[in-house]
């Protein structure tokens, strides 16, 4: 039997180039009984650490390599197109941890030193790094190989000697390809001849970039993906053929049959290349104390109990004994280092003006944090536990998340960088995959399927992170026949083939590592290329085991709104600081009892607005507790949880010896930290102890909880509980440890999140300011803010020239819209103009805008967004006399410039010269009201000038049933007419693969979500387009918590007018008439059926008259027609409706 090992392989971290999943590759290597295989991507080492792990899952060696981009000359110069600056292919393989050792090396300056079209390098570099590799000759890309294919057989001779000394014979080996090329039989007959005239061994590859011979098709589009080319185009790069898979051994054989030893060879080499890679597990980079320390343990214990002292100026026995208790756990368990560092960036943050979060996840629990001002949740205070964040009992690197100001983030990374030393601080990358729709998209664009079809197949894939098209076409029965339409088939196949390969590299958003060493000694670096920031090569879960330090440095926009709120307050001359904060607010303890928590961080959800406003929360505990219930898992005890706390409901506990440790969550067990006293209470266990136990059962796997659960019972008897009574503990512990929330997370975000909610309660205007100029980029969110404070009862003005700045500002109580917020305004262009008016005062008319502004560099399309958006309404003119003439008036302006500075310094008098002419602008009639809210709604996001409902205003006064302003007020499973503005919209696929839809409508009182079941939705899909006015019947419901309309018609809005009218008013001629005389104005009303009350107005003696409401039963129409009909009547003086 024959046997072979493949060396040449690129997984699709030769991105958009492989389409070979390392898993697949492997899968196959191994079900064809080979002994190893390599990866060798090229340019890169993206995949070793996948790679390696998954062979040895699989019992393959595996071989880390890489196919490098050589640089004809140096690596340094870059000059010249991709083509002309040329580049060469070269295999090398790491044979131990020493050739490695020096890939990292290669491939980390490919990058960081070499980078031009593709990362290279060049001899110099191969020739200081060439230990404990094995080099190969590569395919036809490869330069010995265009050499003899140019004929240039000397200098191919030359290269090979040059390599051949510099790895030594048995480790250079001269690379043989068959794919049933022309040019590749020449280059083989070559090779075959020099490998015995210079005593080189041949070796025999496939060039593999897929796994099997019916993938080449999908490759093809790969191809096309990654160089943006249809497949139809003639020009484009392409393989020649479909021979480019994972072959056999017998194939391989059958192909070299004249040359076995090629095919030996691998064997050989697979023997060599027994790389053993080391992962030490993180490494700590060497804090250095001041000289007056001997230790950093000595420093750590310093700052800790100094800082102790200011958190605790009269600390108890116990806050002194868990500080001692903590340092000793940390310095013991050798991560001194560890605290010294974050403290270290922290602290100059914080120095710097720059906010910083008071904790993130497990990290609060630590009372040396709390000291050292790490965080700034006193774990004391709100009863969160060391061993949590730290178990003494389970050795594990601590994580200290930490969060930034969002906008200076970066500030603090360069910090650490310039500290630590460039060559030890890198980010992270991350990869971008192709998912379900993204594949759609791409594929169909490279099949040259129109957008707008692709588009609207990929919208049909349902919302999901973690969806597939399999699921897909499963879930959606649309999906599902356009997948089995001859016209769709081959899109679909091949999608299926490339979804979820690697697309592209980007950098991880928030990730950091810091080397004990120069990075290059534990994992290859990248630079990437748009940034220029230099990160891993391995994603994030690789890091830690290579020796690397990982620290995540989070960006919070909360953080971002809080620094502004504060700094609009200055403006005001108010002075607060966060710590300043009163915990006990009540008016934000009121504002969120009423569930107005919009933009309120981490309690800004309709799901959780409803809970507040029956929690009535009147603490930080509270607001604690409900941000850990508010979790899938949790939910179902929310409300057992209210019930206790609002005393409808006995509070009950499981023992009553846990009473003060569920207390104060009304006997509801919330937080991993009560799960584990729980079991130190019950059980005995120290705390450690317990921190596994609470992990054991979170696996919620029957053989562990089995194991668990015998020496939990045993230490309960010891301590004076019955089996029974341990056992039902026991049990009830269990559900809990797998969902229960992390309490020092939950805390730090609770009091985050209340320090927002009281901004919002006491400085409404300024902090939703700040609120707009954190989203200032987003429109969907701006929009939703500015609704939220005109709901609050706050002016938001459009932008205006003479009172924007860059940024949301505020200006006697009410907010201006900055001119960031408009699409289209460059935050240079927004600068300029606010620094101009601050120097300069404010802008006269239009033209005097457009003087001062001259240099500033304002293009067309800045100028059209400017106008479009109202800016110069102020100023007088219209928007359509501007967008007429301002091409012409910048051209006026510039040429009066000229004029003007062409006669300065001149001998003549000015007088003499003339004056220049004025501009006159040419009439234009003002764009319609639709015409300006369109462009309002595209540029700012929000309706400024009018709003759409206004067109039908009349309809929705004398239409609309629901005030969507008090709809605590109105009746559910009643039916009611809304006339409303749909502002939000979703569509959802159902189980059975049925759409539905849900969305949010708004109009001049209020908002509603809406929900709009299959039936009506597949039959008046169309009728819900965004941003347009709707007119539904609907019943009130309020099972999900919160209102929402459940939409049972689509109605029209002519026949709502012509039924606008609520009563017909019907006055008599005179008093006495005969019954008789009323029949035939009764058998008029009744054939005219409506929604009208019919009132008679009967005239009485001496000019009054009465009223008289006819039966329930009497309702009639409105319409024009029809009252002209009720008034021809004999009996009727006069017909009105109201």
């Amino acid at each position: 039997m024959a046997e072979f090992v493949h060396l040449h392989n690129h997984s699709d971290y030769s991105l958009l180039d492989g389409a070979a999943s390392i898993q697949k590759l492997i899968r196959k290597a191994k079900a064809l009984g080979m002994p190893g295989i390599a990866i060798t991507d090229h340019g890169n080492m993206f995949g070793a650490m996948s790679f390696e792990k998954e062979c040895r899952d699989f019992g393959l060696n595996p071989i880390i390599g890489c196919e490098f981009y050589v640089a004809s000359g140096s690596r340094l110069e870059k000059t010249g197109t991709e083509n002309g600056n040329r580049y060469w292919h070269l295999i090398l393989i790491a044979e131990n941890s020493t050739g490695y050792r020096n890939l990292l090396k290669l491939t980390s300056a490919s990058y960081t030193e070499g980078f031009y079209y593709k990362p290279r390098i060049d001899d110099e570099l191969i020739a200081a790094n060439s230990d404990g590799l094995i080099a190969s000759t590569a395919c036809l890309a490869g330069e010995i190989p265009s050499l003899i294919l140019s004929g240039k057989l000397d200098q191919a001779i030359k290269r090979i000697s040059f390599y051949k000394e510099l790895f030594g014979k048995d480790h250079f080996y001269l690379e043989l390809q068959d794919h049933g090329l022309e040019e590749q039989k020449i280059v083989n007959r070559e090779l075959i001849g020099l490998s015995k005239k210079l005593s080189l061994p041949l070796l025999a590859t496939n060039d593999i970039h897929y796994v099997d011979g019916e993938d080449a098709i999908a490759h093809d589009i790969l191809l096309c993906i990654g160089t943006n080319r249809k497949r139809d185009d003639p020009s484009r790069m392409r393989f020649p053929n479909d021979q480019f898979y994972l072959k056999s051994a017998e194939e391989m054989a059958s192909i070299f049959a004249e040359v076995p030893e090629a095919i030996a060879n691998t064997l050989v080499i697979n023997e060599m290349a027994k790389l053993k890679m080391e992962f030490p597990g993180p490494l700590l980079p060497n804090y250095q104390v001041p000289e007056e320390f001997s230790s950093p343990e000595e420093y750590l214990r310093h700052i800790a109990r100094q800082g102790f002292q200011s958190r605790y100026p009269n600390p108890n026995a116990e806050a002194i004994h868990r500080l001692e208790y903590e340092l000793d756990i940390i310095i013991k368990m050798g991560f001194t280092g560890y605290f010294l560092i974050v403290w270290d960036f922290i602290s100059w943050a914080k120095e710097h003006g720059i906010p910083v979060g008071p904790g993130r996840g497990s990290g609060a629990g630590s009372i040396v944090a709390y000291a050292m001002r790490i965080t700034d949740i006193d774990p004391l205070k709100y009863d969160l536990l060391f061993e949590r964040f730290l178990n003494p009992e389970r050795v594990s690197m601590p994580d200290f998340d930490v969060d930034f100001d969002f906008e200076r983030r970066g500030e603090v990374i360069d910090y650490v960088t310039h500290k630590y030393g460039s060559d030890r601080v890198a980010q992270i990358i991350t990869f971008g995959t192709l998912k379900a729709k993204a594949v759609i998209k791409d594929v169909a664009r490279a099949l040259d399927i129109p957008f707008d079809e692709a588009n609207q197949i990929a919208k049909l894939v349902p919302e999901d992170p973690k969806m597939n098209l399999q699921k897909a076409i499963k879930k959606e029965p649309k999906l599902a026949t356009l997948a089995q339409n001859p016209s769709y088939f081959e899109l679909f196949s091949i999608a299926a083939k490339l979804e979820n390969l690697h697309r592209h590299s980007s950098i991880h958003a928030a990730g950091i590592v810091i080397g004990k060493t120069d990075l290059i000694d534990y994992v290859p670096l990248y630079k990437d290329p748009k940034t220029g920031l230099i990160a891993t090569q391995y994603t994030m879960e690789y890091l830690e085991a290579c020796g690397l330090v990982k620290m995540d440095f989070l960006g919070l926009k909360t953080l971002t709104l809080i620094r502004n709120t504060m700094e609009l307050l200055r403006k005001r001359g108010i002075y607060l600081k966060e710590e300043d904060i009163p915990e006990d607010d009540p008016r934000t303890f009121k504002m969120l009892g009423e569930g107005k928590s919009t933009s309120i961080f981490q309690f800004e959800s309709q799901g959780m607005q409803s809970i507040l406003k029956r929690a009535k929360p009147s603490s930080i505990e509270d607001l604690i507790a409900l941000n850990a219930l508010y979790r899938p898992g949790p939910m179902e005890f929310i409300d057992q949880y209210i019930d206790s706390k609002n005393g409808k409901i006995a509070i009950s506990y499981p023992h009553p010896s846990l009473e003060k440790y569920l207390k104060g969550t009304y006997g509801v067990i919330v937080y991993q930290e009560q799960v584990m006293q729980v079991a130190r209470e019950v059980a005995g266990y120290s705390l450690g102890r317990a921190d596994l136990l609470r992990r054991a059962m979170g696996k919620k796997k029957p053989d562990i909880l089995q194991r668990e659960e015998a020496p939990f019972i045993e230490g309960a008897l010891t301590r004076g509980y019955s089996r029974e009574e341990a056992k039902r503990i026991f049990d009830i512990l269990t559900p809990f440890a797998g969902y229960g929330f992390n309490k020092s997370h939950a805390a730090a975000y609770s009091v985050i999140a209340y320090r927002t909610a009281y901004l919002k309660a006491n400085y409404s205007v300024e902090f939703m300011a700040a609120n707009l100029t954190n989203e200032i980029s987003n429109t969907d969110k701006l929009t939703v803010y500015i609704s939220e404070a005109r709901q609050m009862g706050l002016s938001v003005l459009p932008p205006d020239i003479n009172r924007s700045e860059a940024k949301f500002t505020v200006d006697n109580g009410q907010i201006i819209y900055g001119f960031l917020g408009i699409k289209g305004v460059g935050e240079g262009i927004a600068m300029e103009i606010q620094k101009e008016r601050e120097s300069h005062g404010r802008f006269i008319d239009f033209l005097d805008f457009l003087t001062r502004m001259n240099n500033a560099g304002i293009n067309r399309k800045t100028m059209e967004s400017l106008i479009m958006a109202g800016c110069f309404d102020s100023l007088k003119k219209g928007r359509h006399e501007l967008m007429g003439n301002f091409e012409r008036a910048m051209e006026y302006v510039h040429e009066k410039s000229s004029f003007e500075a062409s006669r300065s310094g001149m001998l003549f008098q000015e007088d003499d010269l003339g004056i220049y002419p004025d501009f006159v602008f040419q009439p234009f009639e003002e764009f319609s009201n639709q015409e300006m809210l369109q462009a309002e709604k595209e540029l700012l996001g929000f309706f400024f000038s009018a709003h759409p409902m206004d067109e039908y205003r009349m309809i929705w006064e004398r239409s609309s049933t629901l005030d969507l302003g008090h709809l605590d007020q109105a009746s559910t499973n009643r039916e009611y007419i809304v006339v409303a503005l749909l502002k939000e919209f979703r569509i959802y696929t159902t189980q059975n693969g049925r759409r539905m839809a849900f969305g949010k409508l708004e109009d001049y009182n209020g908002s509603i979500e809406m929900v709009v079941f299959p039936d009506l939705f597949e039959k008046n899909e169309a009728s819900f387009v965004k941003d347009r006015v709707l007119f539904l019947k609907g019943v009130l419901d309020d099972s999900r918590r919160d209102f929402s309309l459940k939409v049972q018609a689509i109605l029209d809005a002519a026949s709502l007018k012509n039924n606008s009218w609520r009563e017909l008013h019907i006055r008599f001629k005179r008093a006495a008439i005969e019954e008789a005389d009323l029949y035939p104005l009764r058998d008029a009303l009744y054939s005219i059926h409506g929604q009208c009350r019919v009132i008679f107005h009967v005239p009485m003696k001496g000019g009054a008259e009465t009223l008289i409401e006819a039966g329930a039963h009497t309702k009639c129409s409105a319409r024009d027609e029809d009252m002209a009909f009720i008034e021809r009547q004999a009996a009727v003086a006069e017909v009105w409706r109201k």
